[in-house]
């Protein structure tokens, strides 16, 4: 009799036990499917926008939505650039006589404790559910295009391209086409110009933007242009990739998050005194809250940092920085890992 009443016990505990798992799951699933197609949108535009502009997850948003709603979605999160090229003429060169106050903390951030024999400054930077790094770079002359030594047919990490060109800085450059998923990264998106001559010649990535490189004034220059043009503008070093999100300092107007969700990213800009800058932004870290950024928080950091030209460059599991060998941010592959280096066709160097 007292082993039946035991038993009962028992049963009746696994029941109550299963009973509160089973409503925290459907509480869960509940909340799950409010957030999801709820009145609040937010949560299904960053969904869609987030995975529609990733190569290897886009079935994310149709497990969940359908084209139709995927398609409005889209259309109702866009960027629109500013309609011109880069003005030269805006920008001239670091004069660190002139540049020791400090009207706000992003220029503390630049100017504080830099002097004429600074070559870069690494700069750490967060905010609502980002951290990354800028690095702001003082002598343009020593950024330079790396491109992968098998350009076309294979790719290589960061850190293969840093050894063999010795860099002190290298970030990820442009997109690449990748029609198997594989991550061969071999074949870059557009046009490829290193040391004033075309190097490699693809489709473009329909992403915005056009070129973005640098001309042999070491200026940042930004333009829809043939590859005939670019090399008559005098470019030694450009890829093709955008959006553009400053252009002579006007903003590109982002409707919604611009259509590209929130992600890890990379940009490239440069300030009217000529210093460059290298803007990497981390991978997802959901324990720390860390789910990467949109283009209207890419842009509004480039701006607070003086930026009158910038440009996105490719993102996501894309998106790293390496201070000589040493990988100092945190970028995330396309299988979750944390710190795991893609190959890829270009990156933006800083030279000894």
């Amino acid at each position: 009799m007292k082993e039946k009443k035991k038993k009962l016990k028992i049963n009746l505990k696994v029941k109550r036990t299963f009973l509160l798992l089973f409503s925290l799951a459907l509480i869960g699933l509940s909340s799950g499917l409010f957030l999801l197609y709820g009145p609040y949108s937010w949560v299904r535009n960053t969904l869609i926008t987030t995975a529609m502009t990733t190569q290897s997850h886009q079935y994310l948003a149709r497990w969940f939505y359908s084209e139709e709603l995927i398609t409005k979605v889209l259309a109702g999160n866009y960027i629109i650039e500013p309609d011109e090229d880069t003005n030269p003429d805006l920008i001239d060169m670091p004069d660190f006589e002139n540049d020791k106050k400090y009207s706000s903390k992003y220029e503390r951030d630049i100017f504080e404790g830099v002097d004429e024999n600074t070559i870069y400054k690494k700069i750490k930077v967060s905010g609502s559910g980002y951290d990354g790094y800028v690095i702001a770079i003082y002598k343009p002359e020593k950024v330079k295009l790396a491109v992968s030594s098998k350009l076309g047919t294979e790719g290589e990490t960061l850190q293969t391209m840093a050894q063999k060109n010795h860099a002190l800085i290298t970030m990820n450059g442009g997109g690449f086409f990748d029609p198997t998923w594989s991550g061969n990264g071999g074949i870059p998106h557009g046009t490829v110009i290193k040391d004033g001559r075309i190097i490699y010649d693809y489709v473009d990535a329909q992403v915005g933007g056009g070129f973005i490189g640098f001309d042999k004034n070491n200026k940042l220059i930004l333009g829809r242009m043939t590859k005939e043009q670019a090399i008559n503008k005098g470019m030694r070093d450009a890829i093709e990739f955008g959006p553009f999100l400053i252009v002579n300092g006007k903003p590109s107007f982002v409707k919604g998050n611009g259509g590209w969700g929130i992600a890890p990213r990379s940009a490239i800009g440069q300030r009217a005194d000529g210093i460059v800058l290298f803007v990497v932004i981390n991978g997802r870290d959901v324990k720390k809250g860390i789910l990467g950024i949109d283009m209207v928080e890419l842009t509004e950091l480039m701006q607070n940092y003086g930026a009158v030209n910038a440009a996105n460059l490719d993102g996501g599991t894309s998106s790293a920085l390496l201070e000589g060998q040493e990988l100092i941010n945190n970028p995330i592959s396309s299988t979750g890992s944390q710190g795991v280096l893609r190959r890829i066709p270009t990156a933006w160097i800083v030279t000894e």
